[in-house]
């Protein structure tokens, strides 16, 4: 593993810690207007952490195809939310299982859901090029 590499893999991990505490602060803040604005920030902030962990975990897979693969999962995800069996709706109750299952189904997620991956994506593509090495993975 060439230093590059390890540092492409450093800043993805990095960038892992900064958006996840911003993402908590904007979704749960309560002074930020108009209304929805925490949410939508929140959402987006939550597709930029999918693509930087799948980014770390399989570096040589074409960021591309990684924010799209997220944004089709998270799109998944939210029509799950239309199918209430009861081993969903356990998981639903739990912290976790909220944070990563959602409740409710909302159809204006799905746009946020778009740019959420494309800000991941055009994330990951800037540290890629700022740790541009011989060895670092390929676009």
């Amino acid at each position: 593993m060439s230093i590059p590499f390890l540092k492409y893999r450093m800043v993805l991990l990095a960038s892992m810690i900064i958006i996840v505490p911003f993402g908590y602060v904007v979704r749960f803040s309560q002074g930020l207007n108009p209304a929805w604005l925490p949410d939508v920030l929140g959402s987006i902030a939550y597709e930029i952490f999918w693509v930087l962990l799948f980014a770390f975990a399989f570096p040589k897979i074409s960021p591309l195809r990684i924010a799209i693969a997220v944004c089709i999962a998270t799109c998944a995800i939210e029509f799950l939310q239309l199918w209430k069996p009861p081993f969903l709706q356990a998981a639903r109750k739990t912290l976790p299982g909220r944070l990563v299952l959602g409740n409710t189904f909302v159809w204006a997620d799905f746009p946020v859901y778009f740019v959420g991956s494309f800000a991941g994506w055009l994330w990951v593509n800037f540290l890629r090029l700022k740790v541009k090495g011989k060895n670092t993975p390929n676009s």
